[in-house]
């Protein structure tokens, strides 16, 4: 999931980053939903990142990407089906999921068309169908073609398949002189409960694929390529709207459905005439009622103005109507007992808790797992400290509520502490990893608790191996990411760690028969294979760092360790050096953030520091020295510092890299030329604005003459480079006497070299 910090604190770097993640993600959900009928992300948790992705723009609009997310509508039509570009583009809805921006979206209509707070309004509501939209074209009275809505201006050609649902006519009720000559037909195809429960029990009989609930099998079916297998499907379709018309049906939304139903159309008998807000909203709580008992997948109601002229004049923003809006309703809930807790690693090392539950039908779906999130949500704290669920604690055996939005792995929203058992104990949430053994950290500010085992841990091996071949590390020419995969599983010639790489030859017979006998491999490809290993037995130092693949550390952190250590037994000893004062911090991060629980509960801040500074008690000189130089590297800081001290200290982690190391030959980083350099072995601190060169140009500078950067003023500190807006750094520098200077005074000074 995404960043969940306020979108006014961001920065417009880290709203740049985010707003390509979500565009990532929220792609990948339209093409799993649209596209493939297999959907991974539930409704609830596609509109909030949505919603967030909309208010990161708002805020950042010089950011809004070419494929934002607020322009897609669905998904690119399957390659399996011809394509049908739309007359009329198909839309999707915006969203509310609350009283208030219901009265919010009336507002805007009003003031967009100029109508005071009193005046006459009327809006249609109907229950908005969770299924799959289609587009049916009919020409003189007759179904010419159906297409679903794809991209929203090309969707799949389904014409052969939608012929077959009984409740789609194939022409229309009346004489032909009453027909219009070209009627686009919108709505939902879907499956009803009983026809899901009955299909799924033949499908089980058959061993065939059991579906997981009424939408993913009404679209799993509308998109056969077989049309005689959609005829089997018990399929039907409700009309609600339509796209390009030869002739108006009617002057109202209301007026025009009921001349649907007159053709011949299934409309849905809930659809009523509203005026004002406080109408609608009733309505939408009778549907809410009745939720359960319609017989069909509802996940909200929709509300459109009905008079046509004021649609018209409304228009559409970029992909939705301005003149409708989806009242989406809250997720839906069931109870369950929990029978136990179970803790997954993931391949990044994330540590995740699943609920495995007795089993439970939640809105048409049997639910058995349900994500915990991470260790505070089992104790019953937000991310920010604060309670949730009043602070009740999830427990083995409590009596939870379970909601579900979609059909991905379901939430826990409450516990019911007076059918809690007497013995139920609270959840210990492990600290070291079920996979591998190594620590399982909690770094500052992280929800998460991760494997610090990397390369040695199951979980995260393949992976990590995969990082460690790649482009920019080990770059092996012939040994690829479906290479790793295969060598991973192979008994005899496995790749478990990187060693096992450079150890693979060996490992083979003499004439290479081992591996020349695989599928796909012949004794060119081999001997080719391990002449690209061997070749890269002598590595940059850089590159070394970057390939071990631990956290925080990427290319531009790896480059940056090489430069200031030089060698990779320099970085050892410092990392070695730096350890118990790694530990400390991660220490006093663990009672701070206890604190800042407090703090948040109690309004007791002033109890933070004194935690952060007795953890610091004891620490010898040489650790605090080590730490001080690791952590003041420019770029680094605590967060690579304790990274790196984590991944090393592991024993078996440390093991493979040793290991590793011994198969290769190191190149140390290349020494700047310092030759009459005015500042080389120097310690140099930049702050503030510069205004004649960037940050990363100043830095690069330095180095290259011999200097250190760092990021933070220290006693070691020689320079202090101060532009306008220098802060805090300056301070510090006059405290310690340190040499302060501005950007022309340091040009000035490096300028001859």
């Amino acid at each position: 999931m995404q960043d969940a910090r306020a979108v006014d604190t961001l920065s417009e770097e880290e709203a740049e980053v985010e707003l390509a993640n979500l565009a990532a993600t929220l792609l990948k959900a339209n093409l799993d939903y649209h596209a493939d009928d297999a959907p991974r992300l539930s409704d609830a948790d596609y509109d909030m990142l949505k919603a967030r992705n909309s208010a990161i723009e708002a805020r950042f609009p010089n950011l809004k990407r070419a494929d934002s997310p607020s322009d897609m509508v669905g998904a690119a039509p399957s390659g399996g089906f011809g394509k049908i570009a739309h007359a009329q583009r198909m839309m999707s809805l915006g969203n509310a999921f609350n009283p208030e921006e219901i009265a919010e979206f009336d507002e805007r209509v009003r003031k967009y068309l100029g109508l005071g707070a009193n005046a006459p309004l009327a809006y249609t509501a109907e229950p908005k169908i969770d299924g799959l939209s289609l587009s049916l074209r009919y020409e003189q009275g007759a179904l010419v073609q159906a297409a679903t809505r794809g991209d929203g201006a090309v969707g799949e050609n389904v014409t052969a398949n939608a012929r077959t649902v009984v409740s789609i006519p194939q022409t229309l009720t009346g004489t032909r002189d009453i027909l219009p000559d070209i009627l686009e037909v919108r709505g939902e195809i879907y499956m009803s409960h009983a026809d899901f429960e009955a299909l799924n029990k033949r499908q089980n009989e058959a061993g065939a694929k059991i579906f997981a609930n009424p939408r993913n099998a009404a679209a799993g079916s509308l998109r056969q390529l077989d049309a005689e297998i959609t005829r089997a499907r018990p399929l039907a379709f409700f009309a609600y709207a339509w796209g390009e018309l030869s002739a108006p049906l009617a002057d109202t939304q209301f007026g025009a459905i009921e001349r649907l139903k007159n053709l011949g159309f299934s409309t849905n008998p809930l659809t009523v005439l509203c005026h004002g807000v406080d109408d609608l909203l009733a309505h939408y709580a009778d549907i809410e009622q009745q939720r359960a008992s319609l017989g069909y997948d509802i996940d909200g109601v929709v509300y459109k103005v009905d008079n046509l002229d004021l649609q018209r004049r409304l228009g559409y923003r970029s992909t939705t109507p301005r003149w409708a809006i989806a009242h989406k309703f809250p997720a839906e809930l069931a109870w369950s007992r929990l029978e136990a807790i179970d803790i997954n690693v993931g391949r990044t090392g994330a540590l995740s808790p699943v609920a495995r539950l007795t089993p439970v039908t939640v809105g048409g779906v049997v639910v058995s797992n349900a994500t915990l999130h991470n260790e505070d949500y089992i104790a019953g704290r937000g991310g920010d400290g604060v309670e949730i669920r009043d602070g009740k604690d999830i427990r083995v055996g409590d009596w939870v509520q379970v909601y579900r939005a979609g059909d991905v792995i379901p939430k826990i929203a409450d516990v019911d502490l007076s059918k809690r058992p007497p013995d139920a104990q609270p959840f210990a949430f492990p600290t070291i990893c079920p996979e591998c053994g190594s620590d399982a950290i909690r770094e500052e500010g992280d929800a998460v608790r991760r494997c610090s085992g990397g390369l040695i841990c199951p979980a995260q091996a393949v992976e990590k191996l995969k990082h460690f071949v790649s482009r920019g590390a080990f770059d092996i020419e012939g040994l690829g990411a479906k290479q790793v995969e295969m060598f991973y599983h192979d008994d005899q010639l496995a790749i478990r760690t990187p060693a096992d790489i450079f150890t693979l030859k060996a490992r083979d017979d003499e004439n290479l028969t081992k591996l020349a006998n695989r599928d796909g491999w012949g004794e060119t490809s081999a001997r080719n294979l391990f002449a690209a290993i061997d070749e890269r037995r002598t590595v940059p130092l850089a590159r070394l760092i970057f390939a071990l693949g631990i956290r925080h550390v990427g290319e531009v952190a790896a480059a940056d360790l090489a430069r200031h250590f030089g060698s990779w037994q320099a970085l050892v000893d410092a990392v070695d050096a730096a350890g118990p004062a790694a530990a400390r911090h991660l220490s006093a991060d663990e009672a701070e953030a206890k604190e800042r629980r407090i703090a948040a509960q109690e309004s007791r801040r002033a109890r933070i520091k004194p935690a952060r500074d007795a953890v610091w008690d004891g620490i010898g000189d040489a650790a605090r020295i080590a730490w001080s130089d690791l952590t003041g590297i420019d770029g680094i800081g605590a967060t690579v510092a304790v990274a790196l001290v984590t991944a090393f200290g592991q024993t078996a982690e440390r093991a493979s890299i040793d290991r590793l190391v011994a198969e290769l030959t190191i190149e140390d980083a290349a020494a700047p030329d310092t030759a009459n350099s005015p500042v080389a072995g120097k310690t140099v601190v930049f702050t503030g604005t510069l205004e004649k060169m960037t940050r990363a140009e100043a830095k690069a500078r330095a180095e290259s003459l011999g200097a250190k950067v760092s990021g933070s003023v220290s006693a070691r500190t020689d320079i202090l480079v101060a532009g306008p807006g220098a802060g805090s750094k300056a301070t510090k520098a006059a405290e310690l006497g340190v040499k302060t200077m501005d950007e022309d005074a340091w040009l000035a000074l490096i300028g001859g070299t």
